[in-house]
């Protein structure tokens, strides 16, 4: 298939690429690669708070149609998804991925395999879902992937708990940042996920990605091929608290940002221990979210 926009990694060049592989693998020795800042030796059978070593671990990959329409269009997304975490929500639907035994520990040439895979499959995106604490070994796939005709635009799909540094490894390797902003309170991410500084790394994180990729771009056909997409799930009881998120998008990133505002939450895993997390949210608190949205001029929404 014949593309008319060239992906970031392509333009950075395999010699780039490649220092930036060597730079990731160097902060496995001493892992920072989350604000966790666990200070393990990955390459040495040593795990932090992602219970990962230095093998990508892949629960499943394929094309997905659930995504946002940008990042789907006819052929789907090319979503891999990762296993572990480095946060631990504990109403996480993902939990059996990401807190429980994980996925298929692989060698970086078979995550590269699957890559050009989902490209032969015709998907328009490489999703990388949960991709913070295996960045490194997502690099070198990306790497041997490219060498061999990779061609897609990379999607890194996070739940938003980045670090600067990392993400300035990043710049010139994504094309799409699709982070969540969960929570605006330290007090709810400390207690819900096990990273009470959440929001404000999540807020730095979130100025970072908007330097290097802007506000979404979409091609003549409606799909994405750069920018920022952010993803927020209103919780029952305003644990959220997305008057403050869509604030700060407003005033702080830019009013044109493309953002989901999700009404899927369902009560799983720990849920069912921490009222008001046991149900789902009602049709005032999802009306009122949306109503705030509009009050901070946020309306390019999913």
């Amino acid at each position: 298939m014949s593309r008319t926009i060239t992906p970031a990694y392509r333009k950075l060049g395999l010699s780039e690429l490649a220092s930036k592989v060597q730079a990731a693998e160097e902060m496995l020795r001493d892992c920072r690669l989350c604000p966790h800042s666990c200070g393990v030796d990955r390459t040495a059978g040593e795990t932090g708070v992602c219970a990962t070593l230095n093998k990508p671990v892949v629960a499943s990959y394929g094309p997905h149609v659930g995504e946002e329409a940008p990042l789907v269009g006819t052929g789907g997304s090319g979503t891999i998804f990762f296993g572990g975490c480095n946060l631990w929500c504990a109403f996480c639907q993902n939990y059996d991925i990401s807190q429980g035994s994980g996925g298929e520990v692989m060698f970086t040439e078979r995550l590269s395999g699957i890559m050009l895979g989902l490209q032969e499959m015709g998907c328009h995106n490489i999703n990388l879902v949960s991709p913070t604490h295996q960045v490194p070994m997502i690099l070198i796939a990306l790497f041997e992937a490219a060498s061999r005709g990779l061609d897609l635009p990379v999607v890194y799909n996070t739940g938003g708990y980045d670090s600067i540094e990392t993400l300035r490894m990043l710049d010139g390797v994504i094309d799409i940042y699709m982070p969540d902003m969960k929570f605006s309170s330290g007090a709810a991410s400390g207690m819900l996920c096990g990273a009470r500084d959440y929001p404000e790394r999540n807020r730095e994180a979130l100025r970072e990605m908007h330097r290097q990729v802007g506000d979404l771009r979409v091609d003549a056909r409606g799909l994405a091929h750069k920018g920022l997409i952010v993803r927020h799930l209103v919780l029952p009881g305003g644990l959220a608290g997305s008057e403050a998120i869509f604030k700060f998008i407003s005033e702080v990133i830019s009013k044109d940002t493309y953002l989901n505002i999700m009404d899927q939450y369902r009560p799983c895993h720990k849920a069912f221990d921490k009222p008001p997390l046991d149900r789902r949210i009602n049709d005032k608190e999802w009306r009122e979210a949306l109503e705030l949205a509009a009050k901070y001029g946020l309306r390019r929404l999913a």
